[in-house]
């Protein structure tokens, strides 16, 4: 350490995680679907990289294990240019809710992830939140206990004692922990943050440049600075959903940080932490050989029982190219679901008369795809004409219909699916059922909803919980011929009721609603609740006097135009 110090080096950390990682989304994005995601850590790490290379300087990377599993080779690669790899824990989980037990597996799963893609030791930690010494001291007995050089997670308050507000050694039962705080400036008030990330991005840099400058200037010990590999991308996909709060967190300024990183560069000579502490050298460890044994799956020990049963699935999209990665992601996961359980799915998607590219990245996405139908509206003509569309088009009597924007789990359909037995026409997922639930969903939305749900349970025979979800398993002939008054959202909550009045079977299937993360929603509010008093006016006169205004189709029974290279022509 006194090497370091006397070489005047400051230390540089690159945080490597994902857009879709971050705390500020933590309460919209599950972990389970971030392989749904369009991943963009590998170029923003491969861009850190380069510009590391350009001014020959060193850092230490902390990843996460989840990213060490999925890209090996971008460890090795990180590696291979000189740098150091330490550990982020695997899943970006605050400290908060894990047990000390779980927090030690949570340390060797990550380990075991890196090591074994780089074949280096992992020396250092940092958490994926800032933590307090007060708090979360324990950590640091976790940490000598499995063997780390050294943590860098502590942001100093101004009640810690002033050695804590550097780098210094920790001894625990006869072990020794160094700690790499963030560098803050006293203000007297408080401690401000001057190492990187969010305070270089959203505070006047002329301030910060100041402070670090000062720093430099008067302190013998290195400033820690730091980044995440996403503040190096200012073209990530947007999540819509965050609040006002979080977007200015996460997207503010993040054209600033690559001229920031570029400037202190210049200014700063800067290495990695275990380079600073003389360790690097001692690093490797011996990689392991054995493979873990993955269970061989064959023909043979599939289930034997697994009957091929054709599904289609129908995707009605309007200006939704934001949401097309992410669906498309998802789909292929749900895809292999269904086929390993015996379904041979067929996805028909319908543009509904898109402006924003979204047939064109429809077709990029999925036209070389055998069993994919891509379909569109001359005219924009609304989510329930979209999906009365798929279902003629469809060849299978089991049709199913989805939001594009993936509000509903796909994966749920291989539970909805089986549902569709006997003489069931339909099977809609129910948020509002004593075990579905609802995620982040604004307000408004719930509230119109369950209020439509209400009126409609009281007009009509099905006494259900949720009316007006898109997200159905459908039997073909039962709705072919369906003719709709309403052909937007509306449309929705008619398809069933209609269905409902004429002796259909409808089931509910308890489901979890979650908010859009992608675009934004086109329901009209104030348009949608005098519609749905409207269309409950209707389904009134159809239940009770058996008679009702003079329906006009609102499905063409024009010639449908298949723009997908591999479907064939529908009448």
């Amino acid at each position: 350490m006194s090497s370091a110090k006397t070489t005047q080096k400051h230390l540089l950390t690159i945080l490597v995680e994902d857009y879709f990682h971050v705390g500020a989304f933590e309460n919209l994005i599950q972990q389970r679907n971030w392989s749904n995601f369009e991943p963009r850590y590998e170029q923003n790490t491969i861009k850190a990289l380069d510009l590391l290379d350009e001014y020959g300087t060193k850092a230490t990377f902390f990843v996460l294990g989840w990213i060490a599993e999925q890209n090996p080779g971008l460890i090795r690669e990180i590696v291979a240019r000189g740098h150091e790899v330490a550990s982020r824990g695997y899943y970006h989980r605050s400290l908060k809710n894990l047990t000390d037990e779980e927090f030690r597996e949570d340390l060797r799963r990550t380990n075991k992830a890196i090591e074994e893609a780089c074949g280096h030791k992992v020396l250092g930690y940092r958490a994926a939140e800032k933590l307090s010494f007060a708090e979360s001291e324990w950590m640091l007995n976790v940490l000598s206990e499995e063997g780390f050089a050294y943590d860098a997670s502590f942001l100093p308050k101004v009640k810690d004692s002033k050695t804590k507000r550097f780098s210094h050694q920790v001894h625990i039962d006869g072990k020794a922990i160094w700690e790499f705080p963030y560098s803050t400036l006293d203000l007297g008030l408080g401690l401000l943050p001057i190492s990187g990330g969010n305070y270089f991005r959203q505070i006047p840099y002329t301030l910060m440049r100041h402070a670090v400058r000062n720093w430099t200037q008067r302190q013998d010990e290195p400033i820690v600075f730091y980044l995440h590999v996403w503040e190096l991308d200012p073209e990530q996909p947007r999540i819509s959903a965050a609040s006002n709060y979080n977007r200015i967190r996460h997207y503010r300024k993040l054209d600033k940080m690559e001229w920031i990183l570029r400037e202190n560069l210049e200014l700063y000579d800067c290495t990695g932490i275990a380079d600073s502490l003389g360790l690097k050298e001692d690093v490797r460890v011996q990689s392991s050989k054995s493979k873990v044994q993955r269970p061989v799956e064959t023909a043979e020990n599939r289930n034997s029982n697994i009957k091929n049963t054709n599904i289609s699935v129908v995707i009605p999209c309007y200006n939704e190219t934001d949401a097309l990665p992410y669906l498309a992601n998802t789909l292929r996961a749900v895809e292999t679901g269904l086929v390993e359980n015996g379904y041979q799915p067929n996805f028909i998607f319908v543009d509904d008369k898109s402006i924003d590219g979204t047939l064109k990245a429809l077709t990029e996405l999925f036209e070389h795809k055998k069993n994919v139908d891509i379909l569109k509206h001359e005219t924009n003509r609304g989510v329930a004409a979209g999906i009365m569309t798929g279902i003629r088009a469809a060849k299978t009597e089991i049709v199913c219909s989805m939001d594009c924007d993936c509000t509903y789990d796909p994966h749920e359909l291989l539970n909805m699916l089986p549902l569709m037995a006997g003489n069931i026409d339909m099977v809609t997922a129910s948020p509002y059922h004593k075990d579905g639930g609802v995620r982040n969903v604004p307000g408004w939305r719930l509230f119109l909803s369950r209020g439509a749900s209400f009126l409609y349970r009281r007009v009509l025979r099905a006494k259900l919980d949720t009316y007006t979800s898109c997200f159905r398993v459908y039997r073909r002939s039962s709705m072919v011929g369906m003719e709709l008054n309403e052909s937007g959202f509306l449309g929705v909550a008619e398809m069933l009721g209609r269905l409902d009045l004429s002796g259909g079977k409808i089931v509910e299937f308890p489901a979890v609603l979650e908010v859009r993360l992608f675009g934004l929603s086109k329901m009209k509010t104030a348009k949608t609740i005098l519609g749905h008093l409207k269309l409950l006016s209707s389904l009134i006169k159809l239940r009770w006097f058996r008679k009702s205004d003079a329906i006009t189709p609102s499905i063409t029974t024009k010639k449908l135009n298949v723009v997908s290279a591999n479907s064939t022509e529908l009448n």
